[in-house]
Parts: structure tokens; sequence; C-alpha cells
């Protein structure tokens, strides 16, 4: 998937103080795209197609909530080894700054968007990665901020693209895809209709880290985060050059984002021809 383990734990976190994540560190946003979202455009000017009918053998809210406690474990490990930027750090700052201006228009791609606490965190970590979590959980490594010299479009493209995994709802599909695989559609369809997940849903955070978006994931990801971009006053142009650095940068080490998002001459090609359909949009939103 979008993002790694580092900090997935090889055993149970003791309870003390110390290895409590604080709410105080979150950044939250519940519901807050609902008022937003009656002025956007209809119509999206990119073409992704339709969502994957076979989610819908994966209760959303389920999914979500196993989601959200793999991320708060995930955060007070990582709390409690003193690698969670706090609140005041610029650059906590700037990234959710970057996200008030996104998620006001994610509706569009997922009304389930409304309801979401969005959290938006940073971790402090060489790594070269990001992820965005089913319900709006956004974690970014300094490694990513640091050794690609991103500047805000391009941080931008980057968070459009991790919540465009999340709107467009690419790990329900796995989980389902993984899930049908493996005891047959017919028996999974009986059993997440009636809602007995059993073992299924124990797993659900486990499976939530082993996850691999397929090529036609992150074609989606990348064009749905570039509208996303594009209507909050982000340059279009910006995906491009993110893409060469990343490609740039591939051979480094630590590159964990690389690992599930090649950066190809066709996922440049892809962006540079998608970036005028979204011009307008960047240019309203740049007015307004």
């Amino acid at each position: 998937m979008c993002f790694i383990c580092d900090f997935k734990a090889s055993h149970a976190s003791p309870d003390g103080p110390d290895h409590v994540w604080s709410a105080r560190r979150a950044f939250l946003l519940a519901g807050g795209a609902a008022a937003a979202s009656a002025s956007l455009p209809a119509a999206a000017q990119v073409d992704v197609g339709q969502a994957s009918a076979l989610r819908n053998l994966v209760p959303a809210e389920e999914l979500e909530n196993a989601a959200g406690k793999q991320y708060s474990q995930m955060m007070g490990e990582a709390n409690a080894k003193k690698l969670l930027m706090p609140d005041g750090h610029p650059q906590v700052q700037r990234l959710r700054t970057i996200a008030r201006r996104l998620i006001p228009h994610s509706p569009q791609w997922n009304k389930r968007a409304t309801a979401w606490r969005w959290e938006v965190n940073l971790i402090q970590s060489a790594q070269v990665n990001a992820f965005c979590m089913p319900g709006g959980k956004i974690a970014f490594y300094t490694g990513i901020l640091e050794k690609l010299s991103l500047t805000d479009d391009e941080t931008a493209m980057i968070m459009g693209h991790e919540m465009a995994h999340a709107l467009r709802e690419h790990a329900r599909s796995r989980v389902a895809k993984s899930n049908a695989t493996g005891i047959g559609l017919s028996i999974a369809a009986q059993l997440f209709g009636l809602g007995q997940l059993g073992d299924i849903a124990a797993n659900l955070g486990t499976q939530l880290l082993t996850l691999k978006f397929s090529r036609e994931d992150e074609t989606e990801a990348d064009l749905v985060g570039l509208e996303l971009a594009a209507r909050s006053g982000y340059q279009p142009r910006a995906s491009v050059t993110l893409w060469q650095k990343m490609a740039a940068n591939s051979g480094g080490s630590n590159a964990s984002f690389l690992s599930t998002h090649p950066s190809g001459p066709d996922r440049i090609r892809e962006l540079e021809a998608n970036v005028p359909r979204v011009q307008g949009l960047y240019e309203q939103a740049r007015r307004s």
C-alpha cells in the first residue's frame, strides 16, 4: 500500500502514560467538508470511471474503524519513541494548512468524507513516504519533505494522491478481492451481507499494512489527487515536477513511497496529459 509499518508493534504496547498518544497532537476535522461541497462544480474534469463494485462486500464503517485503530496505534508508538512531531512544528502546521484546503473538495469523490474525522500528523523518519488510511487518517514522514525539497504545490499533490486512495476506497476493494479469492465470492457476499465478519474483521488492521494497490488504483489516485489539488489552488504542473523528483530519487535508500509508486515515464506522461484539464479549476481557485 502507500504506507509502511515502521511503527507496527512487535508486542503489546505498555499501558503507561508515556505510551498513550495524546489526542491533542492530532489534527481533527469532522464533517468540515460538508459546507464547502455545495459550491463545487458537479462534473469531475478527470476521467477515472466508476469505483469498483466489489468494495461493497466490505462494510465501509468496519474498515474505517479498523484503520482508525491501526492509525492510533502507530501514532501512539511514534509518540512513545519521541518521533511524532509536535503541533507547533512548522512542517506540521504546513501539512495541516494544505489539508484544510484539500478536504472541503473531497465529498465530490466520496460522500462519506463529510463524516470522516480527518487527522494529519508528521513522523520523524528518513523514509520517503506518506499515506492516508480509510476514514481520512493522514501521515507524512519527514524524509519525503526533506529529501525531495518539496514545495507546497508538490506536497499538495502527494497529499491529494493519498487522500484519493481513501476517497476511491481502494483499500476496501483490495480487502474484498483478497478475501473473495480465499473463500469464494458467494460465501464472502453472504458473510459480508449478514455482517458476520468474524476473523476477517479481526484481521483488517493487519491487512491494511500489507495491501498493495494495482496500477489502475495508482492512476486513479494520481488523477483524482491532481484535481483535488487544482481545486484547492495548487499548481497542477507540480504533479509533473513531483514525479520528476521522485524519479531522480528512485535509486536512494529509504524510498518506501517508490516501492509502491514506481515513477516511470508513463506516469509522468499521463499527468502531463491531464494538467490542461484541471488548469481552469486552478485558475478559478486562485481568483477566488
